[in-house]
């Protein structure tokens, strides 16, 4: 079985979600890479050194220069024609590609995969997480995300595969890229980052989000998130958000600081290795998950925590 992996990358490098889909690709067959962008040979290059993947195909051209699913997608699905599957990492980008593949192929495609459990069957989340539903495809060509906190990341070092140039239909006129407003932050980011600080509702504005949540992440080295009700407030963009329509992370260690836990966003960080929870409420749903629970007044132990540390 051929697999055809497509990369999320930023002309140069690798973005992390990539190497957790060319896992999930490994387990169904050979592994081909797709790099599509404009001047992106060092993003091809450090693809061919991914370990598992057979061969890379380089699409560099100015239609592809900023993922535009409308432009990417007429060209993966062209390429399909010699490969039985197409993964992309279920991340914002890989959800606007992928299912625009699936309609251009006809075939159902199959979302935030968990596990391969055969060539043509799968687990994914339903429910918000709740339950996890087995799925067989009966395609001839199987169009997934994959959830990449649910997978291994492959060793980005140690491969040696051959780049190839191929060629699409360019751009389909249909969209155009107008800008980006990239936040930055000399924080890990939230999809990567191995020890998370989150903060929810209780905090109660903005500025004590800031004087709480945000020293004791800068003492840990930890990517900052927020629950949906502390981002609805206003408290902090929604690129902090964490859950179910946020990000969903997977860290060595989660500490949800005045987050009751609501069922959205236990679906997007229950995967974490150990959670830490304070909240002044006891029966908050948060302890039900957490490994370790601190019952009271958060702006009394945060400081204390943050100052010891």
């Amino acid at each position: 079985m051929s697999v055809l992996v497509w990369v999320e990358h930023d002309n140069n490098s690798v973005k992390d979600a990539t190497l957790a889909a060319v896992t999930a690709a490994g387990k169904l067959g050979d592994v081909v890479a797709l790099v599509a962008g404009q001047g992106a040979q060092g993003a091809a290059d450090a693809a061919a050194k991914i370990a598992g993947v057979s061969k890379v195909l380089l699409a560099d051209d100015a239609a592809y220069a900023h993922a535009l699913a409308e432009n990417v997608a007429p060209l993966v699905a062209e390429l399909m024609a010699d490969y039985d599957a197409f993964v992309a990492p279920a991340t914002t980008t890989g959800k606007n590609i992928a299912p625009r593949v699936a309609a251009l192929l006809d075939v159902m495609q199959i979302s935030e995969v968990l596990s391969v459990e055969s060539a043509d069957t799968f687990t994914r989340p339903i429910y918000a997480g709740n339950a996890i539903a087995t799925v067989k495809s009966s395609d001839a060509k199987k169009v997934l995300t994959v959830r990449g906190t649910a997978f291994d990341k492959a060793a980005a070092e140690g491969g040696s595969a051959s780049v190839e140039t191929v060629s699409g239909k360019g751009d389909a006129g249909l969209s155009s890229f107008v800008s980006a407003e990239i936040a930055k932050s000399e924080r890990p980011e939230l999809t990567s980052a191995k020890i998370i600080v989150s903060g929810g509702r209780a905090l109660q504005n903005g500025e004590n989000f800031k004087e709480l949540i945000e020293p004791l992440a800068d003492k840990l080295g930890a990517g900052v998130g927020a629950s949906r009700a502390a981002v609805d407030a206003g408290y902090v963009p929604n690129d902090y958000q964490v859950g179910q329509t946020g990000k969903i992370v997977a860290p060595e260690v989660y500490i949800a600081i005045g987050i009751s836990g609501a069922i959205q966003h236990l679906a997007g960080m229950k995967d974490s290795k150990t959670i830490i929870a304070i909240n002044k409420d006891e029966d908050a749903p948060i302890f039900q998950v957490a490994d370790l629970g601190l019952v009271g007044d958060l702006f009394k132990i945060v400081p204390e925590l943050t100052e010891k540390l």
